[in-house]
């Protein structure tokens, strides 16, 4: 087990990617506390891993609330006695975002996921990085999208937002390395299972017509191996990335995406 006996926490748990890596974390033998800001979806999650063996523990924590990341972690550190990964997924999807052209957005639904991503990254790795240090180890690791490294049309702040993220990677990392805290993320592409794809075909479905199954083709046609990554895949790169054995890795974001974009 790569993650045996690791104590992790996964910010986001209820959607399908933190989810995931929840679940790829408890199955490499990590202690995971799974955090969301609704408590059912996060439940779900934890009593899966919970009926399969692993150990988890469920808790209802705003990512965008600075009290409320610090609290919830202080209280992991107090039991479990310190925090090795911390895991950022936390998504938004807002219908009046996507698909409007740049020209036509207003101001504050622009900046709405560049401000909300960026302060829940943050939040997240700031209150983890003050724990690790002490300990002059851990991991630091985000998710981000294909957005933040090639222009996509009608995505509107979703972009830029990525990119954010890319580069608080990267100055988390020259300031922790230092001191023994790995900072990496992970940039996948359109996994089917996932509810960012079926956010992102709704508009364009409506504005082209397309149907689901010509968008998801058009996707993997972009891709080396013609076809598109799975849930599975990505959580099982981040359970490697979040392992000893990827100990070389920080400052970087990992390119997940088949190909679709080149390095």
């Amino acid at each position: 087990m790569m993650l045996k006996e690791k104590i992790a926490v996964v910010y986001g748990a209820g959607g399908a990617i933190g989810g995931g890596v929840a679940r790829a974390f408890a199955r490499e033998g990590a202690k995971v506390f799974l955090t969301g800001r609704r408590r059912a979806p996060v439940e779900a999650v934890t009593k899966e891993i919970v009926s399969a063996g692993g150990w988890a523990k469920a808790a209802e924590v705003d990512a965008l609330d600075e009290d409320a990341v610090d609290n919830h972690l202080q209280s992991v550190v107090d039991g479990a006695g310190r925090v090795d990964i911390s895991f950022n997924a936390v998504g938004m999807h807002d219908a009046k975002i996507l698909g409007v052209p740049l020209v036509e957005l207003d101001i504050d639904r622009f900046r709405l996921p560049i401000t909300s991503y960026a302060t829940s990254y943050f939040l997240t790795a700031r209150s983890a990085a003050r724990r690790m240090l002490e300990k002059k180890s851990g991991v630091i690791m985000t998710v981000t999208a294909l957005h933040a490294r090639t222009g996509i049309p009608l995505v509107g702040g979703y972009g830029p937002a990525q990119a954010v993220k890319e580069a608080l990677t990267r100055d988390l990392s020259a300031e922790l390395a230092p001191h023994g805290i790995r900072v990496v993320g992970i940039r996948p592409q359109a996994m089917p299972e996932s509810a960012t794809i079926r956010a992102a075909f709704e508009p364009r479905s409506k504005a082209t017509g397309l149907t689901w199954e010509q968008w998801e083709a058009m996707l993997a046609s972009r891709t080396h191996p013609r076809r598109l990554m799975t849930l599975a895949e990505m959580a099982n790169a981040a359970a490697f990335l979040a392992s000893d054995g990827a100990s070389g890795m920080t400052g970087t974001t990992v390119n997940l995406t088949m190909g679709s974009l080149d390095d």
